[in-house]
């Protein structure tokens, strides 16, 4: 009869001291949705400067080996056809993750700060409220660039255009903040994770560390398009995820998206 008793109390017990047990039950209980099907680009919109919605100048965007990828071999030169492709539902409180690398070279006629240079814009406008000529959303970007081999150059940074966020208690109006990661050369594969709470506090994550953290987006700077309908200051607590070509080549895979309850 002891040992009838014995034996589910330790089965208990070895349930209770595995260390992996509160992960499995975590992810299991994590609902999280693939933002890219690794097909096609079915639940995506495209819109590039100079261009109606939806037109795909030159095949930008297109998918290769299961990856969403930015390409430039069927151009010429560079003409200011900055572009983004809007995944089509608005996100509040979310934690977006993804890989991303830089490949390739940049095509002739891009700008020198666009060498190696992506981005993903969120809280954004809609593709659709864009004008014909805007080069970027207002939104906030957390930009992606590759190393280039001679010196430091962080990722996961803070580009703001038509926004402004606090940080540290101030007011942070400059157009790029450096996030604290390290280097990453070459065409290595990065994971960026966002944890994005309304419109209240903001992290960047590079590989798991936490490189950037702010609060309270808003309206405002010197990027705001002609009519935009919000005035400045304006907090900034929903909007649309977006991926950049600004004239170097990416690819991107694993795009997903958890939602946090508000």
């Amino acid at each position: 009869m002891k040992n009838l008793l014995i034996l589910p109390i330790l089965l208990v017990l070895v349930y209770a001291c595995n260390p992996n047990r509160n992960q499995d039950v975590s992810a299991e209980a994590e609902n999280w949705v693939q933002l890219f099907n690794g097909q096609d680009l079915d639940g995506w919109t495209i819109k590039m400067a100079k261009h109606p919605l939806g037109e795909n100048f030159n095949n930008t965007f297109r998918v290769e080996d299961s990856m969403l990828v930015i390409r430039y071999d069927q151009y010429e030169t560079f003409d200011g056809e900055y572009g983004h492709i809007f995944y089509n539902n608005p996100y509040s409180h979310y934690k977006l993750r993804l890989e991303y690398r830089a490949v390739g070279e940049q095509v002739s006629g891009g700008a020198g700060w666009a060498m190696k240079n992506n981005g993903v814009m969120f809280h954004a406008q809609s593709p659709e409220s864009m004008l014909l000529e805007q080069e970027f959303p207002v939104s906030l970007e957390a930009q992606l660039l590759g190393g280039l081999g001679d010196g430091p150059r962080s990722t996961g940074n803070l580009c703001t255009p038509g926004t402004n966020v606090i940080m540290d208690g101030e007011l942070i109006t400059a157009h790029c903040t450096n996030s604290s990661s390290e280097t990453f050369d070459g065409e290595q594969w990065v994971t960026l994770e966002l944890v994005v709470y309304g419109d209240s506090i903001i992290h960047h994550l590079v590989n798991g560390d936490t490189v950037l953290t702010y609060e309270k987006p808003q309206i405002g700077g010197g990027s705001i398009p002609e009519g935009y309908p919000f005035p400045e200051g304006t907090n900034v607590g929903s909007g649309f995820i977006a991926l950049q070509a600004e004239s170097s080549p990416f690819d991107f895979r694993k795009i997903e998206l958890l939602e946090l309850s508000k």
